[in-house]
């Protein structure tokens, strides 16, 4: 198999093993579980999103596992995913087909290069709309969003956030830090 590039049927074939796996231009990635802090800063942020998005009906938030494909040859697992109601078509029983609205990576110091580079560029160029990677250590999360093809930063929150993706929707923070 060496040399072809891996799709989803290859990467459903991976074996299980409590790491997370990823794919990205058809090359498989393997990153460890995360750490506490990562993981209370995910369940804070996404009880946050979740208050601010699902409860109000506008969307969907999921956290990971959750897989998503973006091509054939690029399947990720973003910490959380959020799809508008006008996105859902997306979504499947399994998994999502297609650009979500927003996708949030906290970053661990194994994955740091992994999400501001890689990963940065390949939802770029997917066309997701907003992009949040989340600084558990200095408490702060860089806010990109979508602008003619290319990511700017929008912000650099500690206090709260607005949603690029839905302007009348603004986070607070502080709970995240707990």
């Amino acid at each position: 198999m060496f040399g072809t590039k891996l799709g989803y049927a290859e990467y459903c074939a991976i074996p299980e093993d409590g790491l997370r796996h990823e794919v990205i231009d058809g090359a498989h990635f393997v990153n460890p579980s995360p750490f506490w802090r990562h993981q209370l800063a995910s369940m804070a942020l996404a009880v946050e999103l979740f208050n601010a998005i699902d409860l109000r009906k506008l969307g969907r938030t999921v956290t990971a596992p959750m897989d998503v494909q973006l091509t054939d040859h690029d399947i990720v697992q973003p910490d959380i995913v959020v799809v508008l109601n006008d996105n859902d078509r997306i979504t499947t029983e399994t998994h999502a087909v297609g650009a979500p609205d927003l996708v949030i990576e906290i970053m661990s110091k194994s994955t740091l290069r992994h999400d501001r580079e890689r990963k940065s560029a390949l939802y770029e160029r997917s066309g997701i709309r907003e992009y949040w990677i989340v600084n558990t250590e200095a408490q702060v999360i860089d806010q990109f969003v979508l602008v003619n093809g290319s990511y700017e930063l929008r912000t650099q929150a500690s206090a709260s956030l607005q949603l690029a993706i839905l302007p009348g929707v603004t986070i607070e923070l502080a709970r995240v830090w707990e």
